[in-house]
């Protein structure tokens, strides 16, 4: 291994070694995430499931329904 890259690995895994350590000696604390993420989630799910289902029942969009047979074409004007 070429000396330079032998002291760059080192340096990384020091680093890495420093970085393990301070995290060890340290209390926990929660983050936002650890705090809020269940509540955030479950009100997007919420959020979600409203939107959708007024869009569904209330918004008057007939989903799917094939037109022929119900549309007759207008007869031609010259």
């Amino acid at each position: 291994m070429f000396p330079v890259a032998r002291a760059a690995l080192n340096l990384t895994a020091r680093g890495i070694q420093h970085t393990a350590v301070r995290r060890a000696h340290r209390k926990y604390e929660p983050d936002f995430h650890d705090k809020y993420g269940n509540l955030v989630l479950l009100g997007g799910a919420a959020v979600f499931t409203a939107v959708w289902g007024y869009v569904f029942t209330q918004a008057g969009i007939e989903w799917g329904l094939s037109p022929v047979g119900r549309i007759t074409p207008k007869e031609w004007r010259e």
